[in-house]
């Protein structure tokens, strides 16, 4: 299981298996929806850009064993991080900031 998993579960997992990669502009247009609200699907979903964000970590080959999350403000992706997630950081920052819809990207200690 990778971050898309652990953190929304196997159905998102199996949605976005199922759904191959969404072309987040077109799916925008065609559906009148903000790029940060399009899901793994094409379709309308409030965290579809955490989603997205989630599923290019996994792609990205970054271990969902450390203590990292991901969320949304709009359009802005909010990665959550624990110490021994440190090491990842600046690369999950990096994918986070190449998704489609993605604006900023704010990292926020766990304590």
């Amino acid at each position: 299981m990778g971050f898309l998993g652990k953190l929304f579960g196997k159905k998102e997992e199996d949605k976005a298996k199922s759904s191959g990669k969404v072309a987040v502009a077109k799916a925008a247009a065609d559906n009148d929806i903000a790029p940060e609200k399009v899901g793994l699907d094409g379709q309308f979903d409030e965290s579809g850009l955490a989603k997205r964000v989630a599923q290019a970590l996994d792609e990205a080959g970054i271990s969902d064993s450390v203590g990292l999350w991901v969320a949304q403000t709009g359009s802005t992706v909010v990665l959550k991080y624990n110490p021994d997630a440190e090491g990842v950081l600046s690369k999950a920052e990096s994918v986070a900031k190449g998704v489609d819809g993605a604006t900023a990207v704010k990292t926020v200690p766990n304590s």
